[in-house]
């Protein structure tokens, strides 16, 4: 009798208890694959947004959007299939049971655990709202919400213990926004209703609707990784044969520098003179004239060529014009179908895949503005970049350039100050240097996340992130024989913070920094063993 009573009052103790470890798997099909997306309605951008993920709508149009990481898709088979895709998803979120109700305000300060919370009328975010995981990696946060949904001016979704933006949900039943410089984490489901992103938000995650308009102004959206989306290896590498051991060099063309220029790696033309270089100052070959070496270079060269030329695609960037701008793109082949002009910096993420591989295909010239630069974040190494050109290449200026040029057919400028880590080889055309600096691929970027052979240890965190006047920095062992260094800097690559770490935790005061994307490494005895981005919200 007595274990009858046990047992039925365990069994009523744990049908009232909330189901704190909620982990329903949310399928988002097709639609998993967009950032932003409406099943009927227009889809538009004012000013400059970095995006990441596919874009688009199955009725209406797409417009004013510059060169997204993703496909632009309208009206067509992929919208139809992530229309219906978001139907599925939007029942399953709306007819799940709730384990908490929760009031109308959202966040000030408070942290809520896994779970479905239903909303029963209009809400807002404000200031901070933290969804602890608990250690969970599988734990999921979906918000329903039974009427529309605004997050204020600098409000933050701050996910801890293990929560991933992949498994967070917001199924709102009206008209969606989010507020200038707020931080939004999971995907945003609204339906029959519009979804408008302010200036300076960023959003991890995605922002989808049934029905609605969606306008963004000058935001960074993200897709998040994880929950079994795709890990990103991009294409496979080519075979450099024996131009890897060339820096610079021209298969027909005359090859001439002005000014001290220092070179790692052979330098060399197969048919025309190579002059106004020090030997003292190459370390590698210098071929004068040519030779042996030089001409199985100029096959091998052709042959690199025609493996990159032949590899299919994976997004067009449509605007060549408009290359850069602080552009984020990840591992894939991408093409620019005329002349491109790379201004200001372009981010290159490997996601922390230290192997993972960029192709970028121009069909036409590239060019670069004065101080643009190719930034490695996340793992990315100079040796896995490639950049295809079908024309000349002009460096201007003090750029910094990552990764494998092969020209082909065109003329070469490597103007005063240029940095490149990597090569740059042209099948035909002359090639003109003037006091530049060619590192070996593998060398460190100064001013610049480094480029690893391994990927980032785990020795630090840093929180908040985004930050606004503090940011504390977290040791998680204290420094054997040695402090760390701890360097911030800008998205243009300079330096704005340079501290030792002596104790196990350091405050940061970054009042004085402004709004934006910011890029840290930590050093040990001048090896980088940690790097990452931090983001800026004053």
């Amino acid at each position: 009798m007595k274990t009858k009573l046990l047992l039925s009052l365990t069994a009523a103790f744990l049908f009232l208890m909330p189901n704190s470890n909620f982990g329903q798997t949310i399928n988002l099909g097709t639609a998993s694959g967009f950032v932003l997306f409406s099943s009927n309605g227009a889809v538009g951008n004012t000013g400059i947004s970095q995006l990441t993920g596919n874009v688009g709508t199955n009725v209406g149009s797409s417009t004013t959007f510059g060169n997204v990481n993703g496909i632009m898709q309208n009206n067509n088979g992929a919208t139809a299939q992530c229309a219906a895709d978001l139907l599925i998803a939007y029942n399953q979120l709306n007819t799940l049971v709730s384990n908490f109700s929760h009031a109308p305000l959202v966040g000030n300060g408070e942290s809520l655990v896994t779970g479905v919370y239903n909303i029963p009328g209009s809400s807002t975010l404000d200031g901070n709202l933290t969804l602890d995981a608990n250690n969970d990696p599988n734990a999921v946060f979906v918000f329903q919400i039974q009427g529309t949904f605004s997050t204020s001016a600098n409000s933050k979704v701050i996910l801890v213990n293990g929560a991933k933006a992949c498994n967070v949900f917001w199924k709102v039943e009206g008209l969606v926004t989010l507020g200038t410089n707020s931080v939004m984490k999971g995907t945003v489901i609204a339906n029959n209703a519009a979804i408008a992103i302010s200036s300076g938000a960023s959003l991890e995650g995605r922002a989808l609707t049934t029905a609605g308009a969606v306008n963004i102004t000058k935001v960074l959206a993200y897709t998040p990784v994880g929950c079994g989306s795709p890990y990103l290896t991009g294409p496979a590498a080519p075979v450099l044969l024996t131009t890897e051991n060339y820096a610079l060099f021209t298969a027909q063309g005359t090859l001439t520098n002005a000014g001290i220029t220092t070179v790692k790696g052979d330098v060399g033309s197969n048919l025309g003179l190579t002059t106004g270089f020090d030997a003292l100052t190459i370390t590698g070959a210098l071929h004068p004239i040519a030779d042996g070496s030089t001409a199985q270079c100029a096959a091998d060269l052709l042959t690199v060529y025609a493996s990159l030329n032949l590899l299919p695609s994976d997004i067009e960037l449509l605007y060549p014009a408009q290359f850069g701008g602080n552009l984020v793109l990840t591992p894939h082949t991408y093409v620019l179908k005329g002349s491109t002009m790379l201004t200001d910096s372009l981010y290159l993420d490997a996601q922390g895949n230290a192997d993972a591989v960029f192709v970028i295909q121009v069909m036409g010239a590239i060019a670069t503005s004065t101080h643009a630069k190719v930034l490695l974040v996340n793992g990315t190494q100079a040796k896995n970049v490639y950049w295809k050109i079908d024309g000349a290449v002009s460096l201007n200026d003090y750029s910094v350039i990552c990764g494998t040029i092969i020209c082909n057919n065109g003329a070469v400028q490597l103007n005063t100050g240029v940095s490149l880590y990597g090569r740059v080889l042209t099948t035909n055309g002359s090639f003109l240097t003037s006091a530049i600096t060619v590192h070996n691929p593998l060398d460190l970027i100064s001013g610049i996340e480094p480029v690893n052979t391994e990927k980032s240890a785990n020795v630090l965190s840093i929180s908040p992130n985004p930050f606004r006047s503090y940011a504390t920095v977290r040791l998680n062992e204290t420094p054997k024989n040695s402090n760390y260094n701890l360097v911030l800097y800008n998205i243009l690559g300079t330096e704005v913070v340079n501290t030792i770490l002596t104790n196990q935790s350091t405050t940061l005061e970054t009042a004085n920094l402004s709004s934006g994307i910011y890029f840290y490494k930590v050093m040990d005895q001048n090896k980088t063993i940690q790097s990452g981005k931090l983001i800026s919200q004053q």
